[in-house]
């Protein structure tokens, strides 16, 4: 105690950095970045300490541009859809952050996301703010007739791009900002990457999570290197990729890895699914095997056979990484865990289940989990595994766009149109197997019916509301959207769709508890009712019996009659309830 009143200003400095850490740059809050925190269109250009790129802006616009789409429930491609709470959605991403910001807005523990590297071979997502609604119904995957995401929605990030780590930074930055606020304030983020963007990756993280936030850079392995013939314990370039670890605030804690574990040395395979012609070249006397291509090109590799990271394996022949072990590896990882013949999903996916189960067991809590760059579902297979193991219940959300595979690779050729068809087959294929495993063991403890082996599909649509053109120029284009608007819904529209898409906009979650009446829907018991179908004298008797917080129905059900449309939201009001009108 120093004998001093409140100090009101340093209070008021403490409680803006607990809410907005991004904002704080050396200490001092960055005016620039405050406004753009709070919703103002502004311009990057002051010469200070800041990550700058160009098109920095057009990525805050993307962030804050708000989106009418929904995600429509897709029961048939689903396991228990009305008992699960894991979650799968369909869709380009950036859009599912923001349709997911009033329903899961700090209620996720943990997340995991292995983006793409921009290693100047993949592509990144094309987030384009000057388009059309088609335009952008085409490239988001919204409104596709084969519900693909082609490449279109994609762009080709190679190094002889003039904005070359700038559109990676414009693809990453919102992502990254929507993530932070599903955070809850224990919650803690890994993003995998490698030596092309880490450094970037870290100076973006820093400005979105805050500095103090930063919590460690994990690496899978470490090999020795010779550098000038003095051996040096040093992190190669080569193959082996970091784990960038940030907490949503200070309460967010982890179990530390164990350091210094003796580690057997690992041989990983150096081929890939697909083919591209500059990635097939011979090495040690090889070639890929048909269908797949080697993971670098040759001036690479050639560089890591000189690291001797690339070695010919003395058992096959075979090229493949070596990590040797030694007393710096942190995490657990075991590469042979990933070869699985039997499993198509299994070679389309580069995350580790190992590695991922380690992060899990690093939060020691149950809750949700979500991964936005999902892939072929890595994580949801971690989340069943662990689950299984230790019997607790966490709960995953994975979100993959339907990009198309190629169609000289392996999947493509096993029956698989998408990366998302991959990622829903393999978390199927692991249920299936737990319930055998189950079914051929003694249940004595009633175990078996614990484990949620469950997953809800969603796929990212259209609302099911007529949007309103906002380039209306003139009178008569005017009159037309409010002749169109008379009937809000669109007249394609499924009422479970509706009912799924309000509670997204009421900020329920997609797992909420849903019990069907006639021509009404109880969500959460009391919380909110829908009525959707119909509406009569005896449907408000029985709501107003329920007493829920809020009614929400639709204007169409009155028929135009406003006297009883008056009469009814009197009778909700004079019984506490909300109702809402739309």
């Amino acid at each position: 105690m120093d004998g001093k009143s409140l100090d009101i200003t340093e209070n008021r400095l403490k409680k803006l950095r607990e809410y907005f850490p991004e904002v704080f740059t050396e200490g001092k809050i960055d005016w620039d970045k405050l406004k753009a925190a709070l919703g103002d269109d502004i311009e990057f250009k002051d010469e200070r300490y800041v990550l700058n790129w160009a098109g920095k802006s057009d990525a805050f616009r993307t962030l804050q541009r708000q989106t009418a789409a929904t995600l429509s429930p897709c029961k048939e491609e689903s396991i228990d859809f009305d008992e699960t709470e894991n979650i799968f959605i369909e869709g380009e991403n950036l859009e599912v952050l923001k349709i997911l910001q009033k329903s899961y807005y700090g209620k996720i523990k943990m997340i995991y996301i292995d983006p793409p590297y921009n290693t100047g071979n993949d592509f990144v997502y094309s987030d384009k703010f000057k388009e059309d609604r088609k335009e952008y119904e085409k490239r988001s995957g919204i409104k596709n007739e084969e519900g693909l995401l082609q490449r279109e929605g994609l762009i080709k990030n190679t190094k002889d791009k003039g904005h070359y780590h700038s559109n990676w930074l414009s693809m990453m930055y919102p992502r990254l900002f929507l993530a932070k606020n599903l955070l809850g304030d224990d919650g803690v983020i890994f993003v995998s990457i490698d030596y092309n963007e880490e450094h970037n990756l870290r100076l973006i993280m820093n400005e979105i999570f805050g500095e103090d936030n930063y919590k460690n850079t994990f690496y899978v392995s470490r090999v020795k290197k010779n550098i000038q013939e003095t051996e040096l314990v040093v992190r190669t370039n080569f193959g082996i990729n970091s784990i960038m670890f940030y907490g949503k605030s200070k309460n967010s804690t982890i179990i530390p890895p164990k350091k210094k574990q003796k580690k057997k040395d690992r041989w990983h395979a150096f081929d890939a699914p697909g083919i591209r012609e500059t990635m097939e070249y011979e090495i040690f006397g090889w070639k890929p095997p048909n269908g797949r291509h080697w993971m670098y090109e040759e001036k690479r590799a050639k560089g890591m056979i000189r690291d001797g990271v690339l070695r010919r394996n003395p058992k096959t022949g075979k090229p493949q990484y070596f990590l040797e072990a030694n007393e710096y590896t942190l995490l657990d990882t075991n590469w042979t865990d990933l070869q699985e013949s039997d499993s198509t999903w299994i070679n389309n996916g580069g995350k580790n289940i190992s590695l991922i189960r380690r992060m899990l067991e690093m939060i020691n809590n149950e809750g949700i989990i979500l991964d936005f760059f999902s892939g072929s579902s890595t994580s949801a297979h971690a989340v069943l595994d662990l689950n299984r193991e230790d019997g607790k219940s966490r709960k995953f959300i994975c979100v993959q766009m339907p990009e198309e595979t190629d169609e000289k690779s392996e999947a493509f050729k096993a029956g698989y149109n998408t990366i998302a068809e991959i990622g829903k087959n393999r978390i199927r294929s692991v249920i299936k197997k737990i319930k055998n495993e189950q079914e051929s063991k003694l249940d004595i403890n009633g175990d078996h019916n614990k484990q949620d082996l469950g997953f809800k599909v969603f796929k990212l649509r259209n609302s099911n509301f007529k949007a309103w053109r906002s380039d209306i120029q003139s009178e008569e284009e005017l009159n037309e959207q409010l002749r169109i608007h008379l009937e809000p819904l669109d007249e394609n529209a499924e009422t479970e769709n509706i009912l799924y898409e309000l509670l997204l906009k009421s900020g329920i979650p997609l797992t909420a508890k849903i019990e069907e009446k006639n021509n009404y829907y109880i969500i959460n018991d009391n919380e909110l009712i829908l009525i959707l179908d119909k509406i009569d004298e005896n449907i408000i008797g029985r709501v107003i019996e329920i007493k829920p917080q809020k009614v929400i129905t639709l204007d169409r059900l009155f028929n135009n009659n406003d006297q009883y449309k008056t009469n009814a939201m009197l009778q909700m009001k004079d019984a506490g309830i909300e109702i809402k009108i739309i």
